[in-house]
């Protein structure tokens, strides 16, 4: 009898287990709508500010250097003979 349990009544009417510390809250439909709602009003939002930040990141890669596409060097001009000539003879060598 000891590990029993029950369902006494208080003053109230209403029968309650003392040992229970669970409190029924009731909900209703229209009460949960609107929980449903704002979680999806939420979500949405941040859904939104996610793909901001995402389409800015994709732009500034695509304005960068790391787009992807080949980058090439232009290559050094070299002088030839007759026009390293053509400078030191205009310079006159000071």
């Amino acid at each position: 009898m000891e590990n029993e349990q029950t369902n006494k009544t208080n003053d109230t009417g209403d029968k309650s287990n003392p040992d229970s510390k669970e409190i029924v809250k009731e909900v209703s439909i229209v009460d949960e709508a609107r929980a449903i709602r704002d979680e999806i009003v939420k979500a949405k939002e941040d859904l939104k500010k996610e793909n901001d930040r995402k389409e800015k990141l994709q732009t500034d890669e695509l304005l960068s250097s790391s787009a992807g596409a080949r980058v090439e060097t232009t290559p050094a001009k070299v002088d030839t003979n007759a026009d390293y000539a053509k400078k030191v003879m205009a310079n006159d060598l000071e």
